[in-house]
């Protein structure tokens, strides 16, 4: 019986999150897509190591920590800012000449080449964050109104913020990959600066728009999941062929 291939399923997390954030979906997806979140400095089971405020080296520190998984055909998906990070991370290990991912997935995120951070480039206060916690409608009042749990979520996220603040495209090449982006019908970042991710890929492109606002994932987990498998499944397949293919020319 052969062996079923598996495909991993890198996922960043969104600003102030945990690699927790994804905990949920290894119950929703199939054995083969293995859902394999990525824990930042900072938080969660790193909560020890000093939080990152620059992208580039978060990003090559990432590369260097995941690169002995890229064994096995794999994908980013990151929402948010995890999309810019997934972003740089598949650079930083192209720039390694590592294997490449089959496909790049952003989620809720505008595309890299145009898009202006420079609202995220100097430290905000306290009360900047949680007003923008609020208009972003992911945060529960009673959340932002716990003074020990803002203690806590304030720091990760003023850092995450300037981690944003800090990205340059500059003269980038596009990627050889497929990149698949995600978006909130209501969101306040909109479609046409979903669609400037095709900027960033030399293969293929898709958007797919979801019903809610910037957090569209935790509402319509269920849509969402059922697309990015199918996208997942398309790649593995093609993948498989290539591979046959490569044998039998062997």
């Amino acid at each position: 019986m052969s062996e079923v291939i598996k495909l991993r399923l890198f996922c960043l997390p969104y600003s102030g999150a945990s690699a927790m954030a994804y905990s949920r979906w290894r119950r929703s997806l199939p054995e083969w897509l293995q859902v394999r979140p990525l824990e930042l400095p900072g938080r969660g089971m790193r909560m020890d190591e000093p939080l990152q405020r620059e992208i580039r080296p978060l990003a090559q520190q990432l590369a260097t920590e995941i690169s002995t998984e890229l064994d096995r055909p794999y994908a980013l998906f990151g929402h948010s800012l995890g999309g810019l990070l997934a972003f740089e991370l598949a650079h930083a290990l192209r720039e390694r000449g590592l294997p490449e991912p089959l496909a790049l997935f952003a989620s809720a995120t505008a595309g890299p080449a145009r898009r202006d951070v420079s609202e995220y480039a100097v430290a905000k206060t306290d009360e900047q964050l949680i007003e923008r916690l609020r208009e972003l409608k992911g945060t529960a009042e009673e959340v932002l109104a716990n003074a020990e749990l803002m203690q806590l979520l304030l720091p990760i996220l003023r850092a995450d913020f300037l981690l944003c603040g800090s990205f340059s495209h500059g003269q980038r090449a596009p990627l050889p990959l497929p990149i698949h982006v995600f978006g909130g019908k209501q969101d306040s970042v909109r479609a046409e600066q979903l669609l400037d991710w095709q900027a960033d890929t030399s293969s293929a492109f898709s958007l797919d728009l979801f019903e809610g606002h910037h957090f569209f994932l935790l509402q319509q987990e269920a849509p969402l999941l059922r697309c990015l498998r199918r996208y997942a499944e398309e790649h593995l397949a093609r993948w498989r062929n290539q591979q046959a293919r490569q044998l039998s020319h062997g």
